[in-house]
């Protein structure tokens, strides 16, 4: 049975072994590591641990006891319902050793990769369509200019690319969070996937937010909780946030040498989410180079990945993603590569009456009284200096600096003219020659 939860069809629990769709070998290794690194004797528990229903688990442990590899204890334990023991053989130990050898990968079995694309599917984040009220519940702290809502909501519903542009400090990364928190739903995560017999790690609790299990009323005639394929996570749709720090290699797969398993790259960790790039342009590599990398995943709806042997296959690219930029695009990128982004929004610094409305947010949030005579220096003298130019990031921090101020000072929070000559030293450097 196909359960539904938040308008997103969960991944039906297996029936058996043969459904796994997993090489027979490639189970019982991970069921006889998983009993030796964990200490395992009860099939509950084995079911717990490898993520897999009792009566599959069940099937695996006779199989197992089949060559000799597993046998029973003889007791059943009076603590755990009358469970029978079940213990590795000499045989079975060696085996797990070396298995383990082979790959240091045991728990939760993985969901072979045909499969998972099947669940990317039922939760793709092009399935979702945002409403105004939505995005505008989403990005209630912000205030923005009327007509960006307009432009945004239907980027977000395609589930395409996005870049967002403008002079810095102006809130592009609130946004993108704000798109975040706009999507609401809740998708399912793989713990790993497995592809030509090796295991890549998909879940990465960093990246997941994992959502709390459903309880069970014990009253209820009808159960919520176990129903789905608990190889999976369900999660909020992730979101992986990169910025300078961003580097081609971090698009691969991640192999480690020493337990021999790969983890997922970053964009197949944000499938069915958000991917942003903060701060484009402020990578090691060149921005129209790290854009090509994604011109087959943003235009395809696939990516290809590399295993150490050098064979490549395709794994789904189901991700909006949103590049952030402080450069004019034509300045970082050749037109084909701009092409190939779907939605190009502007995100312009506040005019003088969003500025004072963000001004008076802030000062209320910090408790910051305000100051009529404070407020007509702040727009008649100073920002006179720098043409009138507003931004976003710039009541916090002039508010934030003067509250340092009167803490430091001892007196009650207050701005004044002074203060706020004080707080405008320091958000910006004068332009001069220092003599070495």
């Amino acid at each position: 049975m196909n359960v539904q939860t938040n308008g997103v069809m969960a991944p039906p629990a297996p029936r058996s072994l043969e459904a796994m769709l997993l090489p027979m070998a490639m189970m019982r290794d991970i069921l006889i590591k998983t009993m030796f690194r964990m200490n395992l004797d009860l099939v509950s528990a084995i079911s717990r641990a490898i993520c897999l229903p009792i009566p599959v688990t069940q099937e695996l442990v006779d199989m197992a006891r089949g060559q000799l590899l597993l046998e029973a204890t003889g007791t059943l334990n009076a603590n755990s319902g009358n469970e029978m023991g079940y213990q590795l053989t000499d045989a079975g130990r060696a085996r797990a050793l070396d298995a383990l050898g082979q790959s240091e990968y045991y728990g939760a079995m993985p969901v072979p990769l045909d499969i998972y694309r099947q669940q990317i599917q039922r939760q793709s984040i092009r399935n979702i369509q945002l409403t105004r009220d939505q995005l505008q519940t989403a990005m209630g702290h912000l205030v923005l200019p009327e007509d960006l809502l307009s432009n945004l909501g239907p980027a977000v519903s395609a589930g395409r690319s996005i870049l967002m542009y403008g002079p810095p400090g102006n809130g592009k990364s609130s946004i993108s969070n704000g798109i975040r928190d706009a999507l609401g739903d809740k998708i399912y995560v793989p713990r790993a996937i497995e592809y030509s017999g090796q295991v890549i790690t998909v879940y990465d609790p960093i990246v997941h937010s994992a959502a709390e299990d459903d309880v069970d009323d014990p009253n209820s005639l009808r159960r919520t909780s176990g129903r789905f394929d608990t190889r999976y996570v369900r999660c909020e749709r992730p979101t992986v946030i990169t910025g300078g720090e961003l580097s081609l290699s971090m698009l691969d797969l991640v192999y480690n040498p020493t337990a021999r398993t790969y983890q997922a790259p970053l964009q197949l960790k944000s499938t069915g989410g958000i991917f942003i790039v903060d701060d484009l342009g402020r990578q090691a590599e060149p921005p129209q180079t790290l854009v090509n990398r994604w011109i087959v995943p943003l235009e395809e709806n696939k990516d290809i990945l590399a295993l150490q042997s050098g064979e490549k296959f395709e794994v789904p690219f189901d991700t909006l993603v949103v590049f952030s930029t402080n450069f004019h695009p034509n300045a970082i990128f050749d037109k084909a590569a701009l092409r190939r982004i779907f939605y190009k929004i502007k995100i312009d610094g506040p005019n003088q009456e969003d500025f004072l409305k963000i001004f008076a947010m802030v000062a209320r949030k910090r408790k910051m009284p305000l100051d009529e005579d404070t407020l007509v220096h702040l727009l008649n003298v100073r920002y006179p200096e720098i043409d009138n130019v507003y931004a976003n990031y710039q009541p916090i921090f002039l508010i934030d600096q003067m509250i340092s101020i009167c803490e430091f000072e001892g007196i009650p929070y207050q701005m004044s003219p002074e203060l706020i000559d004080r707080a405008w030293a320091n958000m910006f450097v004068k332009e001069e020659d220092i003599v070495h």
